[in-house]
């Protein structure tokens, strides 16, 4: 038997997880660097998928296949495509340098007579969130996807509820309650979700007879699986609706500005960089694959919702005091173009989607841990405490300066190409979508740079005259996040030549092809 690859990229987190939450507490520096040297290790599995992948090859790779609950048809099924991959080598990327970003933001603290919660737990959450998401995106069983979509709301919760900022203006107690509303209300939106979405996973097994992804799909293709028009629209609608609070897709989204105002920035980038993906992703390999005609029935008003989500959380943004709410809102924005490339039902729209899903969450990581980092120095979330900051930490400035302009898709940096590709792939379907959509690259350029020019240019405030720059720790978090953000964004074919392939795939399952040009090429 061959060696279980994707087995072990997701088991060694969730073993590192346990072993990291057993080490003792008077230990906690230990937990720091077993969680570390996990992800470390987690991270060399990924890349040894990444090149074990043919891109050329069958659609899902690496596959491995058990019976578990055969009474019910369910069965432990991974696979990868190049989507899947792609994904999972962001998650392993990040995973380390938000474990060294957050490499303090759990060390014991008395405020008053609250503690904070043991060292190990925060980075054994953080190894958790990772082994699920990592599976997520393995798993061609839809009950098995199902299973780890929601348990990664555990963990989740308690990153946000008890291992929340410490920078708040009100205080500690107010700030404990708003950690708990934040968690609450991320738990309640994303169980409705996922309760409406189980009951459209036992409906599909009532209409197929299992939850084999491969198998229904192969089913569907070749006539042997015929299922109603109107049932495959309702099972549709139960999963979108689970994926599109995850995305976050307008109006389902605002849980999103809450958790990650109240979280670390670690946790932050957890959620909106790693997590959120999986939402876009299954909206890839779920909706369309498994329910193409309802995809296609439903794309008008999908686009207009994130047509909404581009414009309405560019809006928002803009108008944000909380450093933290601004990059939340950004991010709606943003998840607003990857949802409009995927159902844009273009190769380069779908392409871009998927590009953007990468390339959002190394950008949105440096942006926010830099933010972070800065937040920490001053003990303040608030834009309007900060000014005068490129004047006495200039590599801090200059680093934020580059992961918000990253975050405005500036040319020459990663979020472009995605941007562009899906801008294109929306525009030769859907030229309205297309022309109002581009209103949300002015809005991001208008949020990012105010931003800059309020907390790092002007005066030196009293409060930031002694602020230090960033620190070798805090370096070795971001250098590497800006020299992919550069690299990607001169030279992004790696990324494009493992997904393009997946992409036809999906264009097939949807029986989609590209509009032909007006205007021919010249010969």
């Amino acid at each position: 038997m061959s060696f279980p690859l994707l087995t072990a990229t997701a088991a060694l987190p969730a073993l590192g997880a346990v072993a990291t939450a057993a080490v003792p507490a008077a230990r906690r520096t230990a937990a720091k660097w077993l969680a570390l040297v996990v992800s470390l290790a987690t991270l060399a599995l990924a890349v040894t998928v990444l090149v074990r992948f043919d891109p050329g090859g069958s659609r899902y790779q690496l596959t491995e296949s058990h019976a578990w609950i055969k009474d019910f048809g369910v069965r432990y099924e991974l696979g990868v495509d190049g989507i899947a991959v792609a994904l999972i080598a962001l998650t392993a990327v990040l995973i380390p340098f938000i474990i060294l970003a957050g490499w303090h933001d759990a060390d014991p603290l008395e405020t008053g007579s609250r503690r904070w919660r043991p060292t190990q737990g925060f980075f054994a959450l953080i190894l958790a969130v990772e082994a699920m998401v990592i599976i997520s995106f393995e798993a061609t069983d839809v009950f098995l996807f199902y299973i780890f979509f929601e348990a990664m709301l555990i963990p989740m919760y308690f990153l946000i509820g008890g291992f929340g900022d410490r920078a708040h203006e009100h205080g500690e107690e107010t700030a404990a309650t708003q950690r708990s509303y934040a968690a609450v209300k991320f738990l309640l939106y994303n169980l409705a979700g996922g309760l409406i979405m189980l009951a459209a996973v036992i409906g599909l097994y009532v209409v197929a007879g299992n939850f084999s992804l491969t198998e229904i799909a192969e089913a569907r293709a070749n006539g042997s699986l015929h299922m109603a028009t109107s049932t495959e629209r309702w099972l549709f609608l139960g999963f979108f609706f689970a994926f599109a609070v995850k995305a976050p897709l307008w109006p389902l989204h605002t849980w999103l500005p809450n958790a990650m105002q109240e979280s670390t920035a670690p946790v932050a980038v957890l959620i909106t960089a790693v997590v959120d993906k999986v939402g876009t992703f299954a909206m890839l390999r779920f909706c369309l694959q498994l329910f193409p005609e309802a995809s296609k029935w439903a794309t008008p008003v999908i686009l207009v919702l994130a047509l909404i989500s581009i414009v309405y959380g560019a809006l928002l943004a803009v108008g944000q005091r909380d450093i933290k709410r601004l990059v939340a809102y950004a991010s709606i924005s943003h998840f607003g173009f990857i949802i409009m490339g995927i159902f844009a039902m273009t190769s380069q729209g779908q392409s871009g989607a998927t590009l953007y899903m990468v390339n959002h969450g190394i950008s949105t990581a440096a942006l926010m841990l830099v933010a972070g980092f800065l937040i920490s120095r001053r003990g303040s979330r608030l834009i309007a405490d900060y000014g005068g900051v490129q004047k006495v930490a200039p590599v801090l400035a200059g680093t934020f300066l580059i992961g918000g302009l990253a975050t405005l898709s500036l040319p020459g940096l990663a979020p472009f190409v995605s941007e562009f590709l899906v801008l294109v792939g929306t525009f030769t379907r859907y030229p309205v979508i297309g022309i109002i959509a581009t209103f949300g690259i002015v809005l991001a350029a208008l949020y990012t740079l105010v931003l800059y020019q309020r907390t790092m240019t002007g005066p030196v405030k009293p409060e930031v005259s002694a602020m230090p720059d960033l620190r070798v720790r805090e370096l070795v978090v971001v250098a590497p996040l800006i020299v992919l953000l550069i690299f990607l964004g001169v030279y992004p074919k790696p990324v494009t030549d493992i997904v393009n392939p997946a992409v036809k795939q999906t264009m097939s399952d949807v029986q989609k092809k590209d509009p032909k040009p007006e205007v021919e090429a010249a010969k």
